[in-house]
Protein backbone atom coordinates (compact mmCIF):
# COMPACT_ATOMS: atom_id res chain seq x y z
CA UNK A 1 0.00 0.00 0.00
CA UNK A 2 2.73 2.30 0.84
CA UNK A 3 4.75 1.76 -2.03
CA UNK A 4 1.38 2.37 -4.42
CA UNK A 5 1.15 5.70 -2.55
CA UNK A 6 4.81 6.63 -3.30
CA UNK A 7 4.58 5.79 -6.98
CA UNK A 8 1.12 7.42 -7.21
CA UNK A 9 2.52 10.72 -5.92
CA UNK A 10 5.53 10.32 -7.92
CA UNK A 11 3.73 10.08 -11.16
CA UNK A 12 1.09 12.99 -10.31
CA UNK A 13 4.93 15.10 -9.50
CA UNK A 14 5.73 13.92 -13.20
CA UNK A 15 2.75 15.03 -14.66
CA UNK A 16 2.72 18.54 -12.84
CA UNK A 17 6.48 19.28 -14.40
CA UNK A 18 5.40 18.21 -17.74
CA UNK A 19 2.50 20.18 -17.99
CA UNK A 20 4.23 23.23 -16.98
CA UNK A 21 6.63 22.66 -19.02
CA UNK A 22 4.38 22.25 -22.52
CA UNK A 23 2.44 25.10 -21.00
CA UNK A 24 5.75 27.20 -20.79
CA UNK A 25 6.83 26.23 -24.39
CA UNK A 26 3.55 26.69 -26.02
CA UNK A 27 2.51 23.27 -26.60
CA UNK A 28 -0.85 24.07 -24.21
CA UNK A 29 -2.09 27.17 -25.20
CA UNK A 30 -4.49 28.48 -22.86
CA UNK A 31 -7.36 31.32 -23.49
CA UNK A 32 -6.58 34.69 -22.29
CA UNK A 33 -6.82 35.64 -18.80
CA UNK A 34 -7.64 38.45 -17.15
CA UNK A 35 -4.86 40.84 -16.64
CA UNK A 36 -5.49 40.63 -12.18
CA UNK A 37 -5.23 37.00 -12.24
CA UNK A 38 -1.66 36.61 -11.26
CA UNK A 39 -0.23 34.18 -9.08
CA UNK A 40 2.22 31.37 -7.94
CA UNK A 41 1.16 29.37 -11.48
CA UNK A 42 1.94 32.15 -13.08
CA UNK A 43 4.95 33.22 -11.75
CA UNK A 44 5.92 29.57 -12.11
CA UNK A 45 5.06 29.57 -15.81
CA UNK A 46 6.95 32.38 -16.79
CA UNK A 47 9.76 31.86 -14.60
CA UNK A 48 10.14 28.39 -16.60
CA UNK A 49 9.71 30.64 -20.39
CA UNK A 50 12.90 32.11 -19.40
CA UNK A 51 14.65 28.86 -19.42
CA UNK A 52 16.46 27.56 -22.23
CA UNK A 53 15.34 25.04 -23.98
CA UNK A 54 18.37 22.66 -22.89
CA UNK A 55 17.41 23.18 -19.08
CA UNK A 56 13.60 22.35 -19.80
CA UNK A 57 15.06 18.90 -21.54
CA UNK A 58 16.85 18.22 -18.29
CA UNK A 59 14.41 19.52 -16.07
CA UNK A 60 11.92 16.61 -18.22
CA UNK A 61 14.42 14.25 -18.12
CA UNK A 62 15.35 14.07 -14.16
CA UNK A 63 11.65 13.95 -13.35
CA UNK A 64 11.02 11.11 -14.97
CA UNK A 65 14.46 9.69 -14.55
CA UNK A 66 13.60 10.45 -10.62
CA UNK A 67 10.39 8.47 -11.12
CA UNK A 68 11.69 5.43 -12.64
CA UNK A 69 14.92 5.34 -10.57
CA UNK A 70 12.76 6.03 -7.31
CA UNK A 71 10.11 3.08 -8.44
CA UNK A 72 12.87 0.53 -9.33
CA UNK A 73 14.95 1.16 -6.15
CA UNK A 74 12.33 1.69 -3.96
CA UNK A 75 14.00 5.14 -2.43
CA UNK A 76 11.68 8.05 -1.83
CA UNK A 77 15.31 10.26 -1.96
CA UNK A 78 15.47 9.41 -5.73
CA UNK A 79 12.37 11.89 -6.47
CA UNK A 80 14.29 14.72 -5.18
CA UNK A 81 18.53 13.59 -5.98
CA UNK A 82 18.09 12.81 -9.69
CA UNK A 83 16.49 15.99 -11.22
CA UNK A 84 18.99 17.79 -9.06
CA UNK A 85 21.54 15.68 -10.59
CA UNK A 86 20.60 16.13 -14.12
CA UNK A 87 20.41 19.60 -13.69
CA UNK A 88 22.85 20.71 -11.21
CA UNK A 89 25.64 18.35 -11.87
CA UNK A 90 26.30 19.36 -15.87
CA UNK A 91 26.41 23.43 -14.42
CA UNK A 92 28.97 22.56 -11.98
CA UNK A 93 31.25 20.66 -14.03
CA UNK A 94 30.99 23.12 -17.27
CA UNK A 95 33.22 25.90 -17.56
CA UNK A 96 32.09 29.69 -16.24
CA UNK A 97 31.54 31.92 -19.06
CA UNK A 98 35.35 34.13 -19.69
CA UNK A 99 34.09 37.30 -19.60
CA UNK A 100 37.10 39.21 -18.33
CA UNK A 101 38.73 37.34 -21.53
CA UNK A 102 35.91 38.63 -23.62
CA UNK A 103 35.80 41.99 -22.28
CA UNK A 104 39.63 42.29 -22.77
CA UNK A 105 39.58 41.42 -26.53
CA UNK A 106 36.84 43.93 -26.98
CA UNK A 107 39.04 46.40 -24.96
CA UNK A 108 41.61 45.63 -27.27
CA UNK A 109 40.22 46.26 -30.89
CA UNK A 110 38.67 49.25 -29.51
CA UNK A 111 41.51 50.96 -27.90
CA UNK A 112 43.57 50.05 -31.27
CA UNK A 113 40.95 51.68 -33.06
CA UNK A 114 41.37 54.37 -31.15
CA UNK A 115 44.92 54.66 -31.68
CA UNK A 116 44.64 54.40 -35.66
CA UNK A 117 42.14 56.72 -35.44
CA UNK A 118 44.17 59.72 -33.53
CA UNK A 119 47.55 58.95 -35.10
CA UNK A 120 45.83 61.04 -37.78
CA UNK A 121 45.00 63.87 -36.06
CA UNK A 122 41.36 63.69 -34.54
CA UNK A 123 41.09 64.96 -31.43
CA UNK A 124 39.94 62.24 -28.29
CA UNK A 125 35.98 63.71 -28.55
CA UNK A 126 36.07 62.85 -32.97
CA UNK A 127 38.13 59.79 -32.02
CA UNK A 128 34.91 58.41 -30.05
CA UNK A 129 32.41 59.12 -31.72
CA UNK A 130 33.91 57.10 -34.60
CA UNK A 131 34.96 54.31 -32.86
CA UNK A 132 31.25 53.77 -31.96
CA UNK A 133 30.68 53.01 -35.31
CA UNK A 134 32.47 49.83 -35.99
CA UNK A 135 32.98 49.27 -32.21
CA UNK A 136 32.90 45.65 -31.30
CA UNK A 137 29.92 44.03 -29.86
CA UNK A 138 30.51 43.65 -26.62
CA UNK A 139 30.97 47.50 -26.42
CA UNK A 140 28.75 48.35 -29.37
CA UNK A 141 25.75 49.55 -27.30
CA UNK A 142 28.03 51.33 -24.54
CA UNK A 143 29.59 52.98 -27.33
CA UNK A 144 26.59 54.41 -28.56
CA UNK A 145 25.26 55.36 -24.79
CA UNK A 146 28.77 56.94 -24.68
CA UNK A 147 27.83 59.24 -28.27
CA UNK A 148 24.86 59.83 -27.07
CA UNK A 149 25.87 61.16 -23.71
CA UNK A 150 28.65 63.56 -25.99
CA UNK A 151 25.99 65.16 -28.06
CA UNK A 152 23.93 65.89 -24.77
CA UNK A 153 26.75 68.29 -23.99
CA UNK A 154 28.69 66.06 -21.57
CA UNK A 155 32.29 66.71 -21.11
CA UNK A 156 34.50 64.01 -22.52
CA UNK A 157 35.84 63.15 -19.32
CA UNK A 158 32.51 62.91 -17.65
CA UNK A 159 31.09 60.60 -20.12
CA UNK A 160 33.92 58.23 -20.06
CA UNK A 161 33.51 58.42 -16.27
CA UNK A 162 30.24 57.14 -16.80
CA UNK A 163 31.26 54.54 -19.26
CA UNK A 164 33.79 53.14 -16.47
CA UNK A 165 30.51 52.85 -14.68
CA UNK A 166 28.59 50.66 -17.47
CA UNK A 167 31.14 48.49 -17.72
CA UNK A 168 32.09 47.82 -14.20
CA UNK A 169 35.34 46.43 -15.15
CA UNK A 170 38.86 47.08 -13.35
CA UNK A 171 40.32 46.69 -17.44
CA UNK A 172 38.29 48.77 -18.78
CA UNK A 173 39.20 51.34 -15.70
CA UNK A 174 42.48 51.40 -16.82
CA UNK A 175 41.79 52.67 -20.14
CA UNK A 176 39.24 55.05 -19.65
CA UNK A 177 41.37 56.26 -16.59
CA UNK A 178 43.92 57.10 -19.75
CA UNK A 179 41.40 58.55 -21.96
CA UNK A 180 40.03 60.64 -18.94
CA UNK A 181 43.79 62.06 -18.55
CA UNK A 182 44.57 63.01 -22.08
CA UNK A 183 41.06 64.28 -22.58
CA UNK A 184 42.06 66.64 -19.99
CA UNK A 185 45.42 67.64 -21.30
CA UNK A 186 44.27 68.09 -24.91
CA UNK A 187 45.29 64.99 -26.12
CA UNK A 188 48.92 65.26 -25.34
CA UNK A 189 50.73 61.80 -25.84
CA UNK A 190 47.21 60.04 -26.23
CA UNK A 191 48.52 57.83 -29.08
CA UNK A 192 51.69 56.36 -27.50
CA UNK A 193 49.69 56.22 -24.18
CA UNK A 194 47.06 54.10 -25.92
CA UNK A 195 49.68 52.07 -28.00
CA UNK A 196 50.96 50.87 -24.39
CA UNK A 197 47.34 50.36 -23.08
CA UNK A 198 47.27 47.85 -26.02
CA UNK A 199 50.70 45.88 -25.62
CA UNK A 200 49.45 45.39 -21.62
CA UNK A 201 46.21 44.38 -22.50
CA UNK A 202 47.53 41.93 -24.71
CA UNK A 203 49.86 40.49 -22.33
CA UNK A 204 47.42 40.29 -19.66
CA UNK A 205 45.23 37.96 -22.62
CA UNK A 206 47.68 35.61 -22.43
CA UNK A 207 48.05 35.19 -18.71
CA UNK A 208 44.01 34.91 -18.30
CA UNK A 209 44.16 32.33 -21.15
CA UNK A 210 47.43 30.26 -19.39
CA UNK A 211 45.64 31.17 -16.35
CA UNK A 212 42.29 29.83 -17.44
CA UNK A 213 43.93 26.31 -19.38
CA UNK A 214 45.37 25.84 -15.83
CA UNK A 215 42.06 26.08 -13.91
CA UNK A 216 40.38 23.87 -16.96
CA UNK A 217 42.31 20.68 -16.15
CA UNK A 218 41.31 19.84 -12.77
CA UNK A 219 37.46 20.56 -13.78
CA UNK A 220 38.01 17.52 -16.68
CA UNK A 221 39.96 15.51 -14.38
CA UNK A 222 36.58 15.73 -11.64
CA UNK A 223 34.24 15.39 -14.84
CA UNK A 224 35.65 12.75 -16.01
CA UNK A 225 35.84 10.53 -12.44
CA UNK A 226 32.28 11.71 -11.73
CA UNK A 227 31.33 9.88 -15.08
CA UNK A 228 33.11 6.75 -14.14
CA UNK A 229 31.38 6.55 -10.37
CA UNK A 230 28.18 6.86 -12.25
CA UNK A 231 28.91 4.17 -14.50
CA UNK A 232 29.63 2.08 -12.03
CA UNK A 233 27.38 3.00 -9.21
CA UNK A 234 24.54 2.03 -11.90
CA UNK A 235 26.35 -1.00 -13.09
CA UNK A 236 26.48 -2.10 -9.36
CA UNK A 237 22.90 -1.41 -8.80
CA UNK A 238 22.08 -3.32 -11.30
CA UNK A 239 24.32 -6.78 -10.88
CA UNK A 240 24.74 -6.52 -7.00
CA UNK A 241 21.60 -4.95 -6.16
CA UNK A 242 21.48 -6.09 -2.92
CA UNK A 243 24.74 -4.73 -1.53
CA UNK A 244 22.80 -1.13 -1.73
CA UNK A 245 19.55 -2.71 0.74
CA UNK A 246 20.96 -0.71 3.83
CA UNK A 247 20.55 2.34 1.99
CA UNK A 248 16.54 1.51 1.58
CA UNK A 249 16.00 1.94 5.39
CA UNK A 250 15.16 5.39 6.39
CA UNK A 251 18.13 5.46 7.95
CA UNK A 252 20.57 4.89 5.07
CA UNK A 253 18.16 7.36 2.98
CA UNK A 254 19.51 9.87 5.60
CA UNK A 255 22.96 8.35 5.48
CA UNK A 256 22.95 8.34 1.32
CA UNK A 257 21.57 11.92 1.51
CA UNK A 258 24.62 13.00 4.10
CA UNK A 259 27.24 11.24 1.28
CA UNK A 260 25.44 13.22 -1.45
CA UNK A 261 25.48 16.33 -0.10
CA UNK A 262 29.11 15.81 0.51
CA UNK A 263 30.11 15.34 -2.72
CA UNK A 264 28.05 18.35 -3.63
CA UNK A 265 29.74 20.67 -1.70
CA UNK A 266 32.79 19.45 -2.99
CA UNK A 267 31.82 20.13 -6.52
CA UNK A 268 30.51 23.56 -5.32
CA UNK A 269 33.57 24.31 -3.63
CA UNK A 270 35.80 23.08 -7.00
CA UNK A 271 33.74 25.41 -9.12
CA UNK A 272 34.29 28.49 -6.42
CA UNK A 273 38.37 27.60 -6.65
CA UNK A 274 37.93 28.33 -10.77
CA UNK A 275 36.29 31.13 -10.55
CA UNK A 276 37.88 34.38 -11.08
CA UNK A 277 38.44 36.78 -8.47
CA UNK A 278 37.24 39.97 -8.09
CA UNK A 279 39.31 42.61 -8.28
CA UNK A 280 38.81 46.18 -7.08
CA UNK A 281 38.30 49.14 -9.80
CA UNK A 282 40.33 52.33 -9.68
CA UNK A 283 37.05 54.41 -11.12
CA UNK A 284 33.99 55.13 -8.89
CA UNK A 285 30.93 56.42 -9.52
CA UNK A 286 30.36 59.96 -10.67
CA UNK A 287 26.69 60.06 -9.17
Amino acid sequence: MTLMVAVLGAMLFAAGVVILAATAAGVLVSTPSKPSSTGLWTQAVDKVRSLSRRTRVLVLAGAFGGVAVAVWTQWPLMLVVVPLAAIGIPHLLSAPPQTQIELLQALDRWVRSLTATMSTGKSITDALRLSARTAPPMLADHLVLLVRRLDDRWSTPDALLALADDLGSPDADAVLAALVLAAERGGNGASATLAALADTIQDRLKALREIEAERSKPRVVVKQVTIVTLVLLGGSMLLARDFFAPYGTPMGQVILGVLLACYVGSLIMLRRMTLPRERDRILRGTS
